[in-house]
């Protein structure tokens, strides 16, 4: 009830509460900061940080403000002993203040609030809570998720909406132009020069990558070098090359899109910096205490046994910012390294997945055929059509590279079958590198160290379920005038003796080029680079209002973050990359053909599987497509999870959008679809298959296809990279020399030393322990991840019906858990295991988790986020 005179009753006013992080909380350089001793942040009582309300009814009646919502008296912020909460329960250091506004019923519901920091550092603002509000029913909640600087950096105010959901055309009257201001300042509209930004500015502006060295070319722009975009650092352009942009500067990234709300002990970006300053000079003085080579699958065991001695570990200087005493708790975290004295440490890497419960599982042809279905890239996989296999390669340029694989080569492995019968009842599987590496073998393979075939692999399906090796063709590209033709060997399994080895040689070979094609096209290329245009588009055209900003932004979280790390220290000239994956420099290039022939609406799984003859339409099957390999892990656990997001993006889009001349109207969904095709995937902008955003069908698969990216595809082939690729003779980055043949010194030291011959073959010693030692960082879960169907902000919308889709989300994939359990019981489903006794979890939800279960190298649990 309010008081005569308008005002909210009470000598208090109306109250609220404040939930801000101090900057020291997460300061790295500082991470027992004051505020994680149980310290307080006096400085921001005072008045030093204020708050001011903004009505979403009652326009300014002063000059020039007729159209704006009125603006309340400014609040201090104050010390809470009821709402601070303990330090001691709340690790990331949150607290708590009140805040008490002079507001009147006249005034209406506020629908917007200001926040001013009048003190000499930033804070992440998390939520402002305004309890019983008049005339409202209840607490109105303003979600920020936000560092907010000191006003003197900024020309405009911080203005934070309350939780309500708008389509533009339904924005209150008063609020409509702060709507309008917020984007402008997100795209950075005002500002007339390109950059440098500096850390405090909000800016989301599109560029090429010209940022990956001044020796290597720039992607993105032109026709021979596609690439979508990635976010604008405005670095200078380098001394040496104008188009290219400078190194050795801090690379500017929005600072809501890194990685502050980590908690003190995760470190998860500074780890990638780590293992390039602090992790390889380790490993360098390593190798010049040894040899330099493993040369036993024993010596590679002892890595995860007794681990090895190290002496003189070079000095820990500064690095990236990170502070020696951090690096140092960072490489006790990453690979464990135990002091036995001041200049001894022991190197113990965690025991992957693969060799768990069984060290030799992974030889085995069922485990190498097993993981097409449910490794780490289970995404290559196609069924055969026709046979021999042909190839799609330019005949000008590269004359016939049809498959030299014969019936008689695999006839006798179909279990009585014909090759023709074998082919019509969807029994003859291959996964096929031919044509993808083929153009860039010859100079791959003038790389030191370097030699590496085109492969072909086929595969057939057993009648209990399982696939089974049945060729592989090995190519190397030989000149002949102006084509490029393939000189091809065939390789069928042996169990026994050098032909054993042989065989054993040539599933090696296709492993890297899985490895490779896994690292720079599944993951880095299909995930990471793709994504990284929506979430631009969508902080420069979707208010924070719009219903599907609402719903695409926790599938943002820290992408374009991890994105610039990869750019400056992974996928960079001489990066991690370059030094440990087969196609070094030229890896980049390598992804950008392929980027060529990218197609948005193949991303969806049903697309996917249906375009590589894995599964064929049907109606009547519960998601619309049936599988033509029932027992594929990837696959089965995929659509049951891709149902449940395309049902939840139905459920939730349908409730601002009941038509289609709705969304045709959003003049900010229009803009937002607009600007990803023709600015963010500009390279690709003329493609025909882009939908054209005139139906409420094409935003809800457009929708569900960005979530997928994001979270289930990203998981897929991101969190298993440890468990299947941390033992690098299962999954070698790199070949240096040819298969051996009879006759020559290296045949005769594979019959005689098999061991040795065989790893002195795949990857060097330092290459395996800086990927593996990067494999270790990339398939970690953050003890803070938030996965599918949870959500980091409870209160992120007020829409009750939004909230209960969002419920029954959570619950689809809770059962999904269940399913994904039951099958890894089910003895009939003989690829959820295998010999390596490792089940597939990698789509494992873990919605249901709030325990931590999957932190750190679990190999299950799907983020909402490519978020390392």
């Amino acid at each position: 009830m309010l008081s005569a005179g308008g005002m909210v009753p009470g000598a208090g006013g109306l109250k609220g509460s404040l939930v801000l992080i101090p900057k020291k909380a997460l300061d790295f350089h500082d991470f027992h900061g004051t505020a994680m001793d149980g310290g307080t942040d006096t400085e921001l009582f005072g008045g030093r940080v204020t708050c001011q309300l903004i009505s979403s009814t009652l326009r300014g009646r002063a000059a020039g403000k007729a159209s704006r919502g009125e603006v309340g008296e400014e609040a201090n912020l104050e010390p809470s002993l009821l709402l601070k909460k303990s330090l001691l329960s709340v690790p990331t250091g949150e607290e708590t203040f009140e805040v008490t506004f002079n507001w009147s019923m006249e005034l209406g519901v506020p629908g917007a609030i200001i926040v001013k920091n009048n003190s000499d550092t930033e804070f992440y603002l998390k939520t402002i809570t305004l309890d019983d509000v008049p005339g409202h029913g209840g607490a109105v909640v303003f979600v920020a998720n936000s560092w907010v600087y000191p006003q003197a950096k900024y020309s405009y105010n911080r203005v934070f909406f309350a939780n309500d959901t708008y389509l533009p055309h339904q924005m209150p009257a008063a609020l409509k132009p702060y709507r309008d201001d917020e984007l402008r300042n997100l795209r950075g509209d005002d500002k007339q020069q390109e950059g440098p930004y500096e850390e405090h500015d909000r800016v989301y502006r599109y560029d090429v990558y010209n940022d990956l060295g001044d020796a290597r070319d720039v992607l993105g722009g032109s026709k021979h070098l596609p690439y979508p975009r990635r976010g604008r650092t405005g670095r200078k352009p380098s001394p040496n090359k104008p188009d290219h942009e400078s190194w050795g500067e801090t690379v500017y990234v929005p600072r809501d899109e890194q990685f502050g709300h980590l908690k003190a002990d995760d470190f998860r970006d500074n780890t990638i910096t780590a293992l390039v300053g602090t992790i390889m000079p380790i490993i360098c003085t390593l190798l010049d205490d040894t040899k330099g080579e493993f040369d036993t699958f024993g010596d590679i065991l002892k890595l995860y046994t007794d681990g090895i001695e190290v002496r003189n570990i070079p000095v820990l200087e500064e690095e990236g910012n990170i502070p020696a005493q951090l690096q140092l708790q960072l490489v006790k975290d990453l690979i464990t390294p135990m002091a036995l004295d001041d200049c001894l440490y022991k190197l113990k890497l965690p025991r992957p997945h693969i060799i768990n419960e069984d060290e030799k599982a992974w030889m085995t042809d069922d485990e190498f055929a097993r993981e097409m279905l449910a490794g780490v890239n289970p995404l290559m996989i196609k069924r055969l059509t026709e046979f021999p296999p042909k190839s799609t390669l330019d005949p000008s340029k590269y004359g016939d590279h049809t498959s030299t694989i014969t019936e008689a080569h695999i006839g006798e492995r179909l279990e009585g079958l014909t090759v023709h019968q074998a082919l019509t009842s969807n029994r003859l599987y291959i996964v096929d590198q031919h044509d993808n590496l083929m153009p860039f073998l010859i100079n791959i393979n003038k790389l030191e160290g370097s030699f590496v075939y085109a492969t072909r692999t086929l595969l057939f399906l057993r009648g209990n379920g399982t696939l089974a090796p049945v060729a592989i063709e090995l190519s190397s590209p030989r000149l002949q005038g102006d084509l490029t033709t393939a000189e091809s060997t065939v390789y069928t399994p042996e169990d026994t003796g050098v032909e054993g080895w042989i065989w054993q040689l040539a599933k090696a070979y296709v492993a890297v080029n899985d490895y490779g094609w896994h690292q720079l096209i599944s993951h880095w290329l299909n995930t990471h680079a793709v994504m990284e245009p929506f979430v631009i588009a969508t902080n420069r055209q979707l208010s924070v209002t719009h219903p599907v900003h609402k719903l695409l932004h926790p599938h943002y979280r820290d992408t374009m973050n991890i994105n610039a790390k990869a750019r400056g220290l992974l996928i960079s000239a001489n990066g991690v990359i370059e030094m440990t994956v087969f196609p070094g420099k030229h890896a980049m290039p390598m992804s950008s053909m392929v980027y060529k022939n990218w197609n948005f609406t193949e991303q969806a799984l049903p697309d996917d599987l249906i375009k590589r003859g894995m599964a064929v339409e049907d109606p009547s099957s519960p998601h619309k497509v049936r599988l033509l390999i029932e027992d594929y892990p990837y696959a089965a656990d995929g659509l049951a999870v891709w149902h449940a997001i395309e049902q939840w993006v139905a459920d939730y889009l349908s409730i601002y959008y009941p038509n289609d001349s709705v969304l045709q109207g959003d003049v900010e969904l229009q803009a937002w679809w607009k600007e990803v095709r023709e600015v963010g995937h500009g390279d690709l902008k003329d493609a025909a298959w882009w939908p054209k955003m005139q139906t409420v069908a094409e935003l809800i698969k457009a929708c569900a296809t960005i979530i997928w990216i994001g979270s289930a595809l990203h998981a897929a082939v991101n969190f298993g990279q440890y468990a299947y690729s941390g033992y690098h003779p299962n999954k070698p980055s790199m070949s240096r020399r040819p298969m051996p043949v009879p006759g020559s010194t290296e045949y005769a030291e594979l019959r005689d030393n098999p061991e040795l011959a065989f790893i002195h073959t795949i990857t060097s010693l330092f290459q395996a322990l800086v990927g593996i030692s990067l494999m270790e960082i990339l398939s970690k879960h953050s003890s803070d991840e938030v996965y599918l169907g949870q959500h980091d902000t409870p209160a992120w919308t007020s829409d009750a019906k939004a909230l209960e889709a969002f419920k029954r989300f959570g619950a689809r994939l809770v059962g999904i858990e269940k399913q994904v359990d039951d099958r890894n019981k089910d003895s009939r489903l003989k690829n959820r295991i295998g010999p390596a006794k490792f089940p597939y979890m990698l789509l494992f939800p873990n919605t249901s988790d709030h325990t931590g279960e999957a932190v750190g190298l679990s190999a299950k649990g799907i983020p909402n986020s490519i978020s390392i």
